[in-house]
């Protein structure tokens, strides 16, 4: 790996942060470049001159981070797919079933910034095999904890966290590294293909593998086996591509990395991904809150119904809804994700601000339609998955476009460190914490109400409405986003080209006229 890659650039005194001269012919957004405002795009020879990795490879290796990428998840909802019988064998409540999201959650928001100073400045293949291998272990040792210690299942699930952390706010910026304009949108796609469909495997893979063995922890060993796989390939198919070069002109200097502080400084200051993250925080909050608590809502909507008989302590809690659920999952976030990425595509010819526009569109839609799944339970287990089914297409359209905002709106160097920070929001205030808050919420109305199955149904079915009003408030942040798009993505692109440089932090510079502009520089030179 080069120098640049490893070592912080510590200063940039001289730098100037104004931008680059009106009317020059080929900035972009000059008078000599009216006709667009992205750079100049370079075709396939022009990508692996750039890359060294031939169009082919470069696919392979976007297949092997969307294998990867469905592992994760799928490993992650495989504990929701069997949640009732989890809950029967360490016989726990709705908010201690809930602390198990919340914890690993936890432990994976902690660990994304480490994860992403360490994926800007070091080979990103290597941090990723480290922490695969680390997560499969212990996935693995989670499935032989004996009914006395449901600490130590939080605690494997916990350090569950380390792994997915290692990929996630790395995996992304390899994509980006690998290509640019309407094929890294697509490739975006397929990479956020796998985590609908990932999370919809889990539920399946959890519930039959259940079932087949008669033993809920056999669901727990299918993921890492699948994770020797996965380093396996990453070693041997996945290449470490140049920062930030497919995005360069040829005569632009490379970018080096700046200190942790100056990228938290510099995002905090970009309003695009501020409020792109805060909207995508209420992605994670509604998502997280279904991923857990849906078959077990459905479960008890059933028995209210007297579809289902009742879970009772001691028997294997045998219902259909996790499979079913976890087959919506997985249409609904292929028809989402591709539906959110061919609409942005086709809008952001005629409007710059499509992205956000159609993120907002999909949290706003799909609020009435959750709610609706919740209000119908009592009466209809069918009207509740269609309004669950059109609730989460709806939903799934944000995935693969807030990935390419903040990849455009952030420049390369600092890309792992933006996604560690949006991971960080996003659980933080999302799903870090709602699946325990939704079951907080569904014991405390509980005690309020005499003991029965529909007590236990009326009180979850309350407590998850919360996650229709916070998709509306997400919508909200997206419209917010589309004000300030168009001008964080132009400074990207001029910074990326050298066209466009940061005042430092102590910026003790005045204007002085240079060939035929003002500019800034230090008074020390002046003074002299």
């Amino acid at each position: 790996m080069s120098g640049s890659d490893t070592a912080p650039f510590l200063s940039q005194a001289d730098d100037t942060d104004d931008g680059p001269v009106p009317g020059t012919p080929g900035l972009p957004g000059s008078m000599g470049n009216s006709k667009s405002e992205d750079p100049e795009v370079p075709d396939r020879e022009g990508l692996q001159h750039i890359t060294g990795l031939s169009p082919g490879h470069s696919a392979l290796i976007v297949a092997v981070l969307c294998y990867i990428n469905l592992l994760n998840y799928m490993d992650r909802f495989t504990v929701a797919g069997v949640l009732p019988d989890i809950e029967q064998f360490f016989n726990i409540g709705d908010s201690s079933s809930g602390l198990i999201q919340t914890v690993f959650i936890s432990s994976y928001m902690v660990l994304a910034p480490v994860f992403g100073y360490l994926g800007d400045r070091y080979n990103r293949k290597y941090l990723m095999c480290g922490g695969i291998a680390f997560w499969s272990l212990v996935t693995l040792g989670s499935s032989f904890i004996p009914r006395e210690q449901f600490w130590l299942l939080l605690l494997t699930r916990g350090l569950v966290g380390v792994g997915e952390a290692s990929y996630s706010t790395i995996a992304p910026t390899l994509i980006a590294d690998l290509f640019v304009a309407d094929q890294r949108s697509r490739m975006l796609s397929v990479f956020y293909f796998a985590i609908p469909v990932g999370s919809g495997l889990g539920y399946i893979a959890g519930s039959k593998v259940k079932d087949m063995a008669g033993d809920w922890h056999w669901a727990l060993r299918v993921t890492p086996g699948l994770g020797v796989v996965a380093v396996l390939l990453l070693f041997l198919v996945v290449r470490e591509p140049p920062r930030g070069a497919v995005e360069r002109h040829s005569d632009s200097p490379p970018l080096n990395p700046t200190s942790w502080w100056a990228d938290l400084r510099a995002l905090a200051r970009n309003p695009s991904f501020i409020l792109s993250s805060l909207g995508f925080t209420a992605v994670a909050f509604v998502t997280g809150s279904l991923a857990l608590w849906a078959p077990a809502f459905l479960l008890r909507s059933r028995v209210v119904l007297g579809e289902t008989p009742p879970c009772l302590p001691g028997d294997s809690c045998s219902s259909s809804d996790s499979l079913i659920f976890g087959l919506i999952t997985c249409l609904t976030g292929v028809l989402g994700v591709g539906l959110g990425v061919e609409i942005s595509r086709r809008l952001r010819r005629s409007n710059p601000r499509a992205d956000p526009l159609v993120c907002a569109a999909g949290l706003l839609g799909s609020a009435p339609f959750l709610f609706l799944s919740l209000a119908c339970a009592r009466g209809s287990i069918v009207a509740t998955y269609i309004f669950i089914f059109i609730g989460e297409t709806l939903l799934s359209m944000n995935w693969a476009v807030v990935a390419d905002i903040l990849l455009y709106v952030v420049i390369p160097t600092r890309r792992s460190t933006a996604e560690a920070f949006q991971i960080v929001l996003s659980h933080l205030l999302g799903d870090a914490g709602s699946p325990y808050l939704v079951g907080l919420i569904s014991d405390r109305l509980r005690r309020s109400w005499p003991p029965s199955f529909l007590s236990e149904f009326r009180a979850l079915q309350l407590s998850l409405m919360l996650c229709a009003f916070v998709g509306a408030l997400g919508g909200a942040a997206f419209l917010g986003t589309a004000i300030f798009i168009e001008g964080d993505r132009r400074q990207a692109q001029l910074h990326v080209q050298g066209l466009l440089r940061e005042a430092g932090p102590t910026d003790d510079r005045i204007v002085v006229p240079r060939r035929g502009r003002s500019t800034r520089v230090p008074v020390s030179s002046v003074l002299i």
